[in-house]
This record gives C-alpha cells, sequence and structure tokens, in this order.
C-alpha cells in the first residue's frame, strides 16, 4: 500500500487525522470572523454578504473539475497543494478590507477549500474499509471539532483579550495552519489506492438518491452557514467573541459526541439516522423564524451544528452502494451537485432576507421535510444492486 514508510505514525489514517487538523484552523477562522469583519470593516447588508458567499461556493460548483486535472497530479499531493490554497487566502483576508477585496480573497480560500473536501471524501472513501468508516469520519469530525475549539479559543484570546485587529487574527491563523499543511507535504510518503480511479466524469442513474440527497444537503448547509450566522450578528447583535464562543460550545459538542455519533450510525444505518437529522432541522427552521430570544436563537444554532455530523450517513451510503474505482470521480460530481443550490441560495434567499428573514428559514424547513421523504427511500441494508426501496432505475 506504500511506496516509502520510515515511521509507524506515518499511516493514510493519521495523515487523514493531520488534514481535518489543519482546516478547522483556516476555514474556522475565516468563517468565525467573516460576518462581522464584513459588517464593520467592509459595510456589508444582507444582499452583499448573499453574493459574496454565493462567490464562495463557485469552486465547490466546480469540483467536478477534480478528474481532469488527477491525470497530471495525485490525489494526495493535490490535497496538500489545495490546503496551501486554502492557507493563504485565509492569511491574507486582512489585507483587503472591501467588497472587491472579500471576493477575490475568498475564491483563493474557497477554492483550495473544496479541493482539499472533495479529494479528503476520494481518499478516506478509498482507504477506509466499509465496517470502520462511520466511526473513522465521526473520529475525524471530533479530532477537527477539537482542533477547532482550540483555534477558537485562540480567537477569543485574540479579539477579547489581546483586541489584536482583524489583519492580524487572519493573518496568524492563517500562517499557523500553512506551516501544519508544510508539515504534512513534507512528513508523509505517497499512498497508493486498493483501486486505480477512474478519470473521467461520471453520473450513474443507481446513485440517483444519493445525487438528490447531496443536493438538499448542500441547500441546508447553506441556511446554517449563512443566514443562522447572520441571525445572530443582524438580529440579535451578537459581537465577533459571542460568535466565537457560540463556536466553541458547537465544536465542544463534535469533540465529545461525533465519534459516538459515528458508531451509532454504523448500528443503526444510514437511513434511521437521517431521518433522525432530518425531523430534528424541521423543528430548528421554525424555530429560526419565531425565535425573539437571542439565548433561544444561541441553543437553536448548538443544535443545528450538531445534527451536521449525522450527515455524515449520506458518504456511508455512498460508499456502500458504489463500485470502488467511482470515488474519486463521484466525490468531485456530488461536491458540484452539492454546490448548485451553495450557489443559488445564498444570493436568492439574501434578497428574499430583505423583505423576510422568517421566510428563509420556512423555506429551509420545506427543504428539512423534502430531505425526510427521500431518506424513507434508502434501503436498511444498503449494496450495490440495492441502492434504493423503490424508483430503482
Amino acid at each position: 500500500m506504500l511506496n516509502r514508510q520510515t515511521h509507524r505514525w506515518q499511516t493514510p489514517t493519521n495523515f487523514l487525522l493531520i488534514v481535518s487538523v489543519i482546516v478547522p484552523i483556516a476555514f474556522s477562522s475565516w468563517m468565525a470572523l467573516l460576518n462581522n469583519f464584513a459588517i464593520e470593516k467592509a459595510q456589508f447588508n444582507g444582499a452583499d454578504m448573499g453574493i459574496l458567499q454565493s462567490v464562495r461556493e463557485i469552486p465547490g460548483l466546480l469540483a467536478f473539475t477534480v478528474v481532469f486535472i488527477l491525470p497530471f497530479i495525485k490525489e494526495q499531493r493535490f490535497l496538500v497543494v489545495a490546503l496551501f490554497m486554502l492557507t493563504v487566502g485565509t492569511a491574507i483576508t486582512g489585507f483587503f478590507p472591501s467588497f472587491s477585496g472579500l471576493l477575490w480573497t475568498t475564491l483563493l480560500m474557497s477554492a483550495g477549500f473544496h479541493y482539499m473536501e472533495t479529494l479528503k471524501q476520494s481518499l478516506a472513501l478509498q482507504w477506509i474499509n466499509k465496517e470502520e468508516t462511520p466511526e473513522m469520519l465521526g473520529r475525524m469530525i471530533s479530532v477537527g471539532a477539537f482542533a477547532s475549539l482550540l483555534t477558537y479559543g485562540a480567537l477569543w484570546f485574540m479579539l477579547e483579550v489581546l483586541s489584536w485587529p482583524y489583519l492580524w487574527v487572519y493573518l496568524v491563523s492563517g500562517g499557523m495552519a500553512f506551516l501544519l499543511a508544510l508539515f504534512v507535504w513534507v512528513a508523509f510518503p505517497q499512498y497508493q489506492a486498493h483501486t486505480i480511479q477512474n478519470k473521467k466524469l461520471l453520473l450513474r442513474k443507481r446513485y440517483w438518491l444519493y445525487y438528490v440527497l447531496t443536493f438538499l444537503s448542500g441547500a441546508r448547509r447553506q441556511i446554517f452557514t449563512v443566514f443562522a450566522g447572520f441571525l445572530m450578528v443582524d438580529k440579535f447583535g451578537y459581537s465577533a467573541g459571542d460568535i466565537t464562543l457560540l463556536f466553541l460550545i458547537n465544536y465542544g459538542f463534535n469533540f465529545l459526541f461525533a465519534k459516538r455519533i459515528g458508531r451509532a450510525i454504523g448500528r443503526i444505518g444510514e437511513q434511521r439516522a437521517l431521518m433522525i437529522e432530518y425531523l430534528g432541522l424541521l423543528f430548528v427552521f421554525i424555530g429560526y423564524a419565531v425565535v425573539e430570544n437571542g439565548h433561544y436563537a444561541a441553543g437553536l444554532y448548538v443544535i443545528d451544528h450538531l445534527f451536521f455530523a449525522l450527515a455524515l450517513a449520506i458518504k456511508t451510503y455512498f460508499q456502500k452502494i458504489a463500485d470502488p474505482a467511482d470515488m474519486a470521480s463521484t466525490a468531485g460530481v456530488s461536491f458540484t451537485i452539492n454546490h448548485i443550490a451553495a450557489v443559488v441560495i445564498p444570493a436568492s434567499f439574501g434578497l428574499i432576507w430583505m423583505i423576510s428573514p422568517a421566510m428563509v428559514f420556512y423555506l429551509g424547513a420545506g427543504l428539512a421535510c423534502l430531505s425526510l421523504l427521500l431518506s424513507l427511500n434508502i434501503p436498511r441494508i444498503p449494496a450495490p444492486g440495492n441502492e434504493v426501496k423503490i424508483l430503482q432505475w
């Protein structure tokens, strides 16, 4: 499996775990500071934020292009190059406190993030046995959550205690993540997958339910990422320090429970796990629409974030039904499908926000209902030839 291995810790699993540490340091810093930085320094309104978030998702929409690059660079190396783009984009954000400046730095950061996530999913599903995947994916979330806890603690200290300007906070966070990415580049050998991957775009009819659930997952994520966070700042006046503390709570729960949630998915199956997620989201989105108390809104925000760990059941469902040679190609295609909604929703829902913020979340509740109905179509034991209960194409 290995071309070269000099130490016992240089394993594919540890490679993925360290990558799962690097990403939160850069991306979580960028996300935690974004709303306050955009409003306070670049004078953003809701429509501006919607446009920026749509631009942020354009690289995700183009994630399918990963298959055209893979003939020239191995997946593992490409992943680390993407990490460099992510970390540099984060580090320089504070130098450009304007609408156009944020657009360009966001594109660089986002291109790195989305290529990295595409490749990480592909490599994880190739390197990890099916029986171990739910728990391992949960472990990756847990490790990432612990890194996020440390990151948000550092952010809170820099903002509230040291009173550093945004420029320095972005530069330190992105710079630290860049150094760790450089370590990964140098320290790990190249690993070989068990199956040679298809190097062309693939859309298979038998994966249709996976594609649809992935599309709806992208829509749900954007409502949380863009509008739930904006609600905290715009309606309830949360400061950058307050938002950072909220993220600390969120990732504290992920650190404590993500691995257990992954293990639970392995026990109860993908269908039940996703039904629990979507039913919970229905009530969370309705709560966002009607909440008038900032403390209750914060509670909804924490519960909303906790449900993200259950969404890894979509990935394990795909691993069980897929041809092993389809992992890399389908990872790119699925990220593109995920981001069709992600490109459209921030800008369009940003306009709806200007008229009625509550309507944004009522629409989110509708998407949760649709996802819940579709999850009923997942078999108890997914496998090739047993991808869905009905509507097998």
